[in-house]
């Protein structure tokens, strides 16, 4: 009967030691870093620059979410650009969508 109790307590042991040993594995997973969104003048133009273009092609009123696919940028970067685009004059909010104005 010792002999099955002393088996008993060694299989814990080992299965401690092979989750130890892949724990380390576990932890090595890859992060996908976050890109940074640089704000300068120029930068917020060219953003604009792809709004205008994006909602030109299409010829109708697009969500941000629909200009962002569209011209291949980000939700943050396409508010940027509409930003600009509002101040300039150039488009206008209908509802939740942007049009050229």
């Amino acid at each position: 009967m010792a002999e099955k109790k002393a088996t008993k307590a060694a299989a814990p042991k080992k299965e401690a030691a092979a989750k130890k040993a892949a724990a380390p594995k576990a932890a090595a997973k890859k992060v996908a870093a976050k890109a940074e969104l640089v704000i300068n003048a120029e930068n917020v133009g060219f953003k604009a620059g792809d709004v205008y273009n994006a909602l030109a092609a299409a010829e109708k009123a697009l969500t941000v979410k629909e200009i962002a696919k569209q011209a291949k940028i980000s939700e943050q970067e396409a508010f940027l650009g509409i930003g600009w685009l509002l101040k300039e004059g150039k488009v206008a909010g209908d509802g939740e969508k942007i049009v050229l104005a």
